[in-house]
């Protein structure tokens, strides 16, 4: 006890104490709440959020505020009139102003006080954060798509594994009530043995973009905005408007973001990863064909059109399209089709399916919310129903997609090495580099 008494004793050091005995300096394992009251911080998650933008702003900063196991302690971002409303945010909710605000996502995981971490921000920043909050021991809930290339998921999602914490690709798409009920039916053979999955993205990476270098707004770091990504000049369709959270152009940028492929795509390829049971695991091999905007048609140059086709060891095909967002599974048995933000519901060839009662032998699929699965897996010191690995594996088929249509031929995938067999070219494709100083090897 002397040597305890001689350093700081923090609140989380207090925590693990006392989950790893009974009774441990003189606390109780259990607080009653009538000791520090229900919502005392001993009894909350201390959250962190990296990255306050249009999507944390609009979806992901209300659930931990409203969360009577959350608090929302800290919040940072490189643009100062983003930050300023991000603190506001959430010193009016809680009613002080107590919210420390950063604009460098560095000095947020460094706190010893903060239990996990919300990244929101643009896809570049997924993994290089994402590692470092995972090595501190933060647990962390991550915006989907997760990585920009199936090295990094891998990086990420074995450092995840190695960590012990709690992580959350963040996607609400298998939590839907169609999808939810798709995934089901297919998970437990109601539609017989699956033979084929068609999976739907929307269009919406339209050419454009302006390319001319300007002056940088004094609101915001645009070398810690870059990071990682290749040194370019700045130009607001690069990043994203000004004092504003309409969709950013970063999202239609390569450098940045792969586009619909991954982005929508890891919504409603999660939940065909999920059904199939493969979520885990990936095709055998993938062919594809798209189209890119043409030459001189401005800065953005993601994908704008895609059909791409993966085929799995048990011989189930797997189609993936641009179209409206949707999902079909067709066993031998019947099909269902799912529609998410779109026309169409929830059909079948017999609609009485969707009456089924599930025997007890069946298996249910969780269905929780994204942020509120994450609040849950931390304090029942469970998985999330999508973890770092499921992220890492259902990012991976859209961009094993993308390197297929790069390479215009069928590509021979072995999930297990996650490597291709026929093509050494491809495999070249499975890296980006990083801008020093964010290597991986240095976060």
């Amino acid at each position: 006890m002397s040597n305890l008494s001689s350093k700081k004793f923090t609140r989380r050091d207090m925590l693990k104490a006392v989950g790893a005995a009974g009774v441990t300096l003189g606390f109780p394992a259990i607080v009653p709440s009538s000791v520090f009251g229900q919502n005392a911080p001993s009894n909350r998650i201390v959250v962190g959020m990296i990255g306050m933008g249009r999507q944390a702003m609009y979806a992901n900063t209300n659930p931990f505020l409203y969360s009577k196991d959350c608090q929302l302690v800290a919040v940072c971002d490189v643009d100062k009139w983003r930050l300023a409303g991000a603190k506001k945010k959430v010193d009016d909710f809680y009613k002080n102003s107590d919210c420390r605000a950063y604009t460098d996502w560095r000095e947020l995981v460094a706190r010893d006080d903060i239990d996990a971490i919300m990244n929101s921000t643009p896809d570049h920043w997924h993994v290089p954060i994402s590692l470092a909050a995972v090595r501190k021991g933060k647990h962390v809930s991550c915006e989907k798509p997760l990585t920009l290339s199936i090295a990094q998921g891998r990086v990420l999602a074995d450092a995840a594994k190695k960590s012990g914490v709690v992580f959350r690709t963040d996607s609400e798409c298998r939590s839907d009530a169609y999808m939810h009920k798709t995934a089901e039916l297919a998970y437990n053979g109601y539609l017989g043995n699956i033979k084929r999955i068609e999976v739907g993205v929307p269009a919406g990476d339209t050419p454009g973009g302006n390319p001319e270098p300007m002056d940088v707004p004094e609101e915001l770091d645009y070398d810690m905005w870059l990071g990682p990504a290749p040194l370019k000049p700045y130009t607001v369709d690069r990043v994203h408007p000004r004092k504003s959270y309409d969709r950013p152009g970063w999202m239609r940028c390569r450098d940045t973001c792969e586009g619909m492929i991954t982005n929508w795509g890891t919504h409603l390829l999660d939940v065909a990863q999920q059904l199939n049971k493969t979520e885990r695991t990936g095709p055998i091999s993938v062919e594809g064909t798209g189209k890119y905007p043409d030459p001189g048609s401005g800065l953005w140059n993601v994908l704008t059109e895609f059909r791409v086709q993966y085929k799995y060891a048990k011989g189930v095909v797997l189609d993936y399209l641009i179209d409206v967002p949707y999902l079909r599974v067709e066993g031998d048995e019947g099909w269902i089709q799912a529609h998410w933000h779109s026309k169409g519901g929830l059909t079948a060839h017999d609609k009485s399916i969707f009456r089924t009662k599930f025997k007890d032998s069946d298996t249910r699929l969780p269905q929780r919310m994204d942020k509120a699965d994450f609040i849950y897996a931390i304090k029942n010191k469970c998985n999330t129903m999508a973890d770092a690995e499921v992220g890492h594996r259902t990012c991976s088929m859209g961009q094993l997609g993308h390197i297929a249509i790069q390479c215009g031929k069928k590509l021979n995938w072995d999930p297990n090495s996650e490597q291709f067999t026929n093509d050494d070219q491809a495999n070249k494709l499975l890296y980006i580099s990083y801008r020093k100083p964010w290597e991986l090897s240095a976060m």
